[in-house]
């Protein structure tokens, strides 16, 4: 694989990656290390062993076929994309609504502008829609490369600063937070929902690579486009660890806690880098966490919007034989993200509810959203040649019951918490 040619399939795991380093990371993972310290390490390293397989499948796909591996769950069957669409649905709004309203309160501290009724989130997801239907992959894919490079920059400087300066002193009569509790158990299930984001978005990487093949009229070998999957979910798995270890230096055992509104937490988190790197990298600091998650909210409209239009498409013309038009691509962007809104009204200043809330809904759809993209990729549309090897295969069993194991423990917990608590204590 020459250089240029990576160079022409690199994209689609840029676009990935700048996903998965918005709320999972600003939010949660930073929160994780805050409170429990690096308690939650190995639950950040494990969802993103387990969950790999099912996003290496929906890349793998588009290698291998050219087409979305949506395409390809058509043609298992009606039924498998009407469980993907009912799959979908329901994390749809929560997750758009989780980004914005993070994104908002970034734009916020960066403007000192605070809007009624979070009016920022109303102006963000509007420009969003405005570009996508303007620009839709080609803008996209430019924007999020400069971005992400900005993004991994500042992060690196102040995961490498946190560790020569060592962790802050803890505070007189610090109590730490018990891992092993109710509370400990349903925040790591939504740590894990979007660690590195949720498994029915793998689809995406699928739906942007194809879009890239379409756009640059570059049909990748399967080397490369596992290639540019690789590099951006890696990218994002060891930067989820960084932003653990920021919160576990800085934050953990000093006896402060961040606050519940995303104005609030904005401010909190930016403080956090400039108190690491220096005031000087305040405007840096704030610029690119900003610059990161309103890729990442651009990114969520986007890829439901490419998702929904392609099922509702194959649902309804099930021979291809006709197009699917920009209209309808536009139409479910302005759905998503009015949608979206509404999620983030009823949510004004409960940040942590809204992201707990979204992450976790992520993690209980998770494991049946893997076993389409497993059963898809191990079918007869794959040439044996173009499948995963034993490994990876064995991977992948080993996450379904990862994730049905941890979705099961978490619906005992809502369903009977008194024992499970009683059982904790023992």
């Amino acid at each position: 694989m020459t250089d240029n040619k990576f160079l022409k399939a690199l994209g689609p795991g840029i676009l990935f990656a700048s996903t998965c380093i918005g709320v999972s990371h600003l939010v949660q993972s930073t929160r994780a290390g805050a409170v429990y310290g690096f308690a939650f390490l190995a639950a950040i390293i494990l969802a993103n062993l387990f969950k790999y397989p099912f996003f290496e499948f929906a890349s793998r796909y588009t290698g291998s076929t050219g087409e979305s591996i949506i395409n390809g769950y058509a043609k298992e069957g009606k039924w498998v994309l009407i469980l993907y669409l009912l799959i979908t649905v329901p994390s749809m709004f929560t997750v758009t609504a989780a980004v914005t309203f993070v994104t908002s309160g970034l734009l916020t501290s960066l403007t000192g502008i605070e809007l009624a009724h979070n009016g920022w989130s109303a102006f963000l997801l509007g420009f969003c829609t405005v570009v996508l239907a303007i620009g839709r992959y080609r803008l996209l894919d430019s924007l999020l490369k400069f971005v992400g490079v900005v993004l991994v920059i500042t992060v690196i400087t102040a995961f490498v600063t946190v560790l020569i300066n060592g962790r802050a002193p803890q505070a007189t009569g610090f109590v730490a937070a018990k891992p092993m509790s109710v509370e400990g158990i349903i925040f790591v299930i939504a740590l894990m929902g979007w660690m590195p984001t949720a498994v029915d978005i793998s689809t995406w990487t699928s739906l942007w690579a194809e879009a890239k093949i379409k756009t640059s009229g570059h049909r990748p070998a399967m080397k490369e486009t596992l290639a540019d999957f690789n590099l951006g979910y890696w990218i994002s798995a060891i930067l989820a660890i960084c932003f653990l270890t920021l919160g576990a230096f800085v934050m953990y055992g000093t006896g402060q806690t961040f606050v519940n509104s995303a104005g609030g937490f904005a401010r909190q988190l930016i403080e956090m880098f400039t108190g690491t790197i220096g005031q000087w990298s305040y405007w840096i600091i704030s610029i690119a966490a900003f610059s990161t998650m309103f890729s990442t909210t651009i990114t969520v409209v986007d890829g439901y919007a490419r998702a929904i239009q392609r099922t509702s498409f194959l649902l309804v013309n099930p021979t291809h034989k006709k197009e699917e038009s920009r209209r309808s691509y536009v139409l479910w962007a302005v759905l998503v993200s009015v949608g979206g809104y509404f999620v983030v009204v009823q949510f004004l200043n409960n940040l942590k509810q809204l992201v707990d809330f979204a992450t976790i809904v992520s993690f209980v759809i998770a494991a049946p959203a893997a076993y389409l993209n497993y059963h898809t990729i191990f079918s007869n549309q794959i040439p044996k040649a173009d499948q995963p090897g034993i490994w990876i295969k064995r991977l992948a069993v080993a996450g379904i019951i990862f994730l049905s194991v941890f979705t099961l423990i978490f619906l005992l917990i809502k369903t009977c918490p008194q024992l499970m608590e009683q059982w904790l204590i023992n």
